[in-house]
């Protein structure tokens, strides 16, 4: 670990060298049966730094949808914005995984191989539709397709719809990714009030304390909660040092 942090190398990179010290180790005790203690102990990883989530601010948000006049780029971006998907959830959807009576989306095995379930908006929905009219008839059943050249037809991959958002990026000016869509769902929700163990649920995490990171970008509700508090507090301390 000193002769690696020496050479500058980041707490991820080496943190990746001590998973394959202690993996390597686990098959020698494992596999080959021979006892000897895993030197890559507990705690002894590099602390890494946690950035938290950035998501996109109204105008932003207004820029880049007045730039995308494609229907199924359009439905994509809305998708991740209104339903906070990931970008391989968004590439897995089939044409079954859409109930537009009860306005919901089932996602199958999407991160750690689960499944969900999740609401979608009536723009999202429009966008959705929109998209549908135009969709050709394809063998794949798969509900995003390539549009052009030699694997039209076929379904979009992850680094199809990647590319996409890169190309939004750069006609744009703004410094945009798939994933800060899906941070822009749980902020916005966040600041509308929203509890959080039912973004929990739409985003598919596992642990709440992820969802609660959320929380630390969220200004416009811990506004709110502080001066709705601290009115509450004022109130008080008025009628006990102040009586009328």
């Amino acid at each position: 670990m000193d002769r690696l942090m020496a050479k500058g190398l980041k707490p991820k990179t080496i943190n990746c060298h001590l998973g394959r010290i202690s993996q390597f180790y686990h098959y020698l005790i494992q596999e080959q049966d021979i006892k000897l203690p895993n030197p890559v102990k507990n705690g002894l990883r590099q602390r890494m730094a946690k950035p938290l989530p950035r998501h996109l601010e109204d105008h932003e948000i207004d820029v880049l949808f007045g730039t995308i006049d494609n229907p199924r780029d359009r439905a994509i971006f809305m998708l991740m914005l209104r339903c906070g998907l990931r970008v391989s959830e968004v590439a897995g959807l089939s044409l079954a995984d859409i109930d537009p009576v009860r306005q919901r989306l089932t996602i199958h095995e999407g991160k750690w191989r689960k499944d969900r379930v999740v609401c979608i908006s009536d723009d999202a929905l429009g966008a959705l539709a929109d998209y549908l009219k135009i969709r050709p008839d394809a063998p794949t059943q798969k509900l995003f397709l390539v549009q052009k050249g030699t694997y039209r037809d076929l379904a979009l991959s992850v680094r199809g719809i990647q590319k996409r958002m890169e190309y939004y990026a750069k006609k744009t000016g703004l410094n945009i990714s798939c994933h800060h869509l899906r941070h822009t769902m749980a902020t916005q929700m966040l600041n509308a009030d929203a509890e959080l163990e039912s973004i929990q649920d739409l985003l598919g995490h596992t642990w709440i304390t992820t969802t609660q990171r959320y929380c630390r970008v969220s200004n416009q509700k811990v506004e709110r909660d502080y001066h709705r508090a601290m009115d509450k507090v004022m109130k008080k301390t008025r009628q006990n040092h102040f009586p009328p």
